[in-house]
């Protein structure tokens, strides 16, 4: 079955969802990311995909305290994007305990970087972020068209060394209007990577049509959105389950 990573993206502090990533859309849904990391790991997450919006704005990493903390408060991997743009970086990371790094606009502007991270920390620690528009990759908190065919970039990455990217098409991103499989099954099929697909997803049946994507090197799925407005129906029981809490600590870890 294809892994389901909840998304919780940070922005001054908080968890938000974006539309198509642009700033000023942001939907509030809780003043406490690292509440929301135990709440989901309570709910079986097995991973999490955390994004610094605060630094894919800024070029420049912004919440690590907040990632300290939710890495202290679960017992699951937890891999992070935005704002990634150095050696050191990616290393102070790796030894705060994130699992896994996504690398986005440093993989156009600096791919020596990415070459030298997979080298000296391993493939399965590093990620490439592919993040396109209409089939273009964009960066800079996806505010920047780079001119670059998301195939092409993937290409590149593979010659690196990469093995896995997070492909996510903007334009699907918090529409809740179902990922773009076809585009998503064309990146893994030219590709031969192994795909994390990310951006659009409603519900179950868009999980069923992921699944037949498996075969092609689709593995997994970041869900933000959707999960966020309770749209899968076993929701319903976990959050009356949770409401009885006082604690949503470590007695909720699986």
């Amino acid at each position: 079955m294809i892994l389901i990573l909840p998304a919780i993206d940070i922005k001054d502090g908080r968890c938000v969802r974006l539309v198509q990533g642009a700033p000023g859309t942001e939907t509030i849904y809780s003043d406490d990311p690292v509440r929301m990391a135990v709440l989901w790991r309570g709910e079986n997450a097995k991973t999490l995909h955390v994004v610094d919006l605060d630094g894919a704005f800024e070029g420049r990493m912004k919440n690590l305290d907040t990632l300290r903390r939710m890495i202290q408060a679960v017992d699951i991997p937890v891999q992070i994007g935005g704002g990634i743009r150095t050696y050191d970086q990616v290393k102070q990371l790796l030894e705060l305990g994130l699992y896994r790094v996504v690398i986005g606009t440093a993989a156009i502007d600096d791919p020596d970087l990415v070459a030298r991270c997979v080298k000296d920390f391993g493939a399965r620690k590093i990620v490439v972020g592919i993040d396109a528009k209409n089939g273009v990759v964009m960066t800079k908190g996806w505010q920047e068209n780079t001119g670059i065919e998301a195939v092409s970039l993937a290409l590149n990455m593979k010659a690196l060394g990469v093995c896995r990217i997070v492909y996510t098409d903007i334009t699907r991103d918090g529409m809740l209007t179902g990922p773009n499989f076809e585009a998503t099954k064309h990146i893994a099929q030219k590709s031969g990577l192994r795909i994390t697909a990310s951006g659009g997803v409603a519900g179950y049946e868009d999980l069923v049509r992921l699944q037949e994507l498996e075969p092609f090197g689709v593995d997994s799925v970041i869900i933000g959105k959707a999960l966020y407005e309770n749209r899968f129906s076993c929701q319903a029981l976990w959050r009356a389950n949770e409401r009885e809490l006082d604690d949503l600590g470590p007695t909720r870890r699986i």
